[in-house]
């Protein structure tokens, strides 16, 4: 009987590991015969199928026994290394120079994005001042109003639709769209036809997440995911920065018109690129991928369970999120978190007017301008100083949980720098920008870790699902930022407002203060495997 099974590839510095697949064939001699890099292992059969020699194993310096099972159909024999061959393992060059370029894109794409969804904004009172188009500020309210409602519910279902489809193909195609939606944007005339347009790019609009959650966890490891998913984060800040530079001078100097073509016209070629350029995975590009996946499980060896990569839309939404207990909690603390983020942007201004001495709307937005700035700052160190905290904990505790962690001290930081804004003396506006500063430092961090948070606790395949779910939640929370928080400060004053913030802030670390040990699918993935 001859025994053949595929090689692993050894890791540098450690000795060689691999996962064996054996199919039994007939040969005389009932001996077993294992091929690994040009070499060949002899073990002897003895009863059934009891054990291996090692003599040659020895001489290629295997630091981990081979443990040999029957299995369950047939006589097939399942051998499995004792660590994952992807641990440790070194990447070639070209794999940086791709995921570089892929991290790039990403970046670029979803600037992009913001760039096509605030074009409006910067647009609008141009289009108020045309004669020829009778708009007035109701109408431009109109179209505003619609957007969020659209891109709130395409959030959760372009997360979960998008899971089974190439998350590259659908980023560059989603901008490819919105970017020749603001492109016919600008050939209309009629107040139907700009809202009809603008619902639909609020749709389009909430594939960009999702897709970029998906390609940037399955191109970065866990210990390094922080830092760069708060480095993708700053694309809000590229892409707000971009709008009112592109789309407000080209409005202002050319017509508004132009205020909706150019940041249609660059959305169109950067969406090309994404799809031409951008990979998904390592896999895709032909290199290992950075995290091992869960190895199968006897449910689904034996058929009666559907492994990750291929389940279906509803076992995707159902079964990996929706039922994730830990999903929920991540979802209604982002629900808090946009309750406090806009709240804060949204009513800072009138804050500072009726009672911080600013003379005009201009000075209290340049006050306010430290919220961005200070977001800014916090989300890249927040996403550093999770990483850090993952790495000095050398595998001990939850992955997730560390992050969690992180939120927590942040969440503790907002509360404290929003009483020190509500008392900070009206004749020092420097203090004001500070706190304020401050403030957006504290709140863009928890912002931008949840979602990698919601990310990590399902696998690959549910990325865009958990993202898409978190984010329609979180919507949600910036919607009840709008009319209730407008009825507490009118019939309650300011004292209300900032104790409901104050209380957001409560309950988000009262949801998130059970989640201080959870692991990552990665842990989960490692642990099942050391049960095997």
């Amino acid at each position: 009987m001859v025994f053949h099974a595929g090689a692993g590839r050894a890791a540098p510095g450690k000795a060689k590991e691999a996962r064996f697949a054996a199919v039994w064939k007939p040969r005389a001699g009932n001996v077993f015969r294992r091929h690994r890099s040009g070499s060949s292992v002899f073990c002897t059969k003895a009863k059934g199928v009891a054990g291996c020699g090692r003599s040659q194993l020895e001489h290629h310096k295997a630091s981990k026994a081979l443990v040999c099972e029957t299995a369950r159909r047939g006589r097939r024999v399942a051998v499995r290394a004792a660590e994952s061959p992807s641990k440790g393992k070194q990447q070639p060059a070209a794999f940086y120079r791709v995921r570089i370029f892929t991290f790039i894109g990403i970046l670029v794409g979803y600037a992009c994005y913001y760039l096509t969804r605030n074009s409006l904004t910067y647009t609008a009172p141009v289009m108020v001042a045309s004669k020829e188009l009778g708009l007035d500020v109701s109408s431009i309210g109109a179209m505003t109003s619609i957007f969020p409602i659209a891109y709130g519910m395409s959030k959760f279902v372009s997360g979960v639709l998008g899971s089974m489809m190439s998350a590259s193909r659908l980023l560059g195609l989603g901008l490819i769209c919105t970017g020749l939606i603001n492109v016919c944007f600008g050939f209309g005339s009629s107040l139907a036809w700009f809202c009809t347009l603008w619902a639909m790019n609020g749709i389009l609009q909430g594939v960009g997440g999702p897709c970029c959650a998906r390609i940037l966890t399955s191109w970065f490891a866990t210990e390094e995911r922080g830092t760069y998913w708060g480095m993708w984060n700053i694309a809000h800040n590229l892409g707000g920065f971009m709008a009112p530079i592109l789309a407000g001078s080209a409005a202002a100097t050319l017509g508004w018109k132009w205020g909706m073509w150019a940041p249609g016209m660059i959305g169109i070629v950067v969406g090309c690129v994404l799809v031409l350029g951008v990979k998904d995975k390592p896999e895709t590009a032909g290199f290992d991928p950075v995290e091992e996946e869960a190895p199968p499980s006897a449910e689904e060896e034996a058929g009666d369970e559907v492994p990750e990569s291929k389940q279906s839309i509803k076992q995707i939404l159902f079964d990996n999120v929706l039922r994730n207990p830990f999903i929920w909690g991540m979802a209604f603390t982002y629900f808090f978190v946009y309750v406090i983020r806009q709240g804060v942007t949204s009513w800072f201004v009138f804050y500072l007017l009726q009672e911080k001495g600013a003379s005009d709307a201009g000075i209290a937005a340049a006050r306010v301008s430290g919220l961005e700035l200070g977001g800014l700052v916090g989300s890249l160190l927040a996403g550093r100083l999770s990483d850090m905290y993952i790495s000095k904990s050398k595998g001990k505790g939850g992955v997730v949980g560390k992050r969690v962690q992180v939120v927590i001290a942040y969440t503790i930081g907002v509360a404290l720098m929003l009483l020190a804004f509500r008392c900070v003396p009206a004749a020092w506006p420097a203090g004001q920008w500070l706190c304020i500063f401050m403030i957006g430092f504290f709140l863009y961090g928890p912002q931008m870790l949840i979602g990698l948070c919601g990310a990590e606790l399902v696998g690959p395949s549910s990325v865009g699902a958990s993202e898409g779910f978190l984010g329609w939640v979180a919507y949600l929370g910036a919607a009840n930022a709008g009319v209730p928080l407008s009825i507490i400060v009118r019939d309650y004053g300011w004292n209300a407002y900032f104790t409901t913030l104050l209380c957001a802030c409560g309950g988000a670390l009262l949801l998130l203060s059970p989640m201080t040990n959870l692991k990552s699918y990665t842990q989960r993935v490692e642990s099942k495997k050391k049960l095997n």
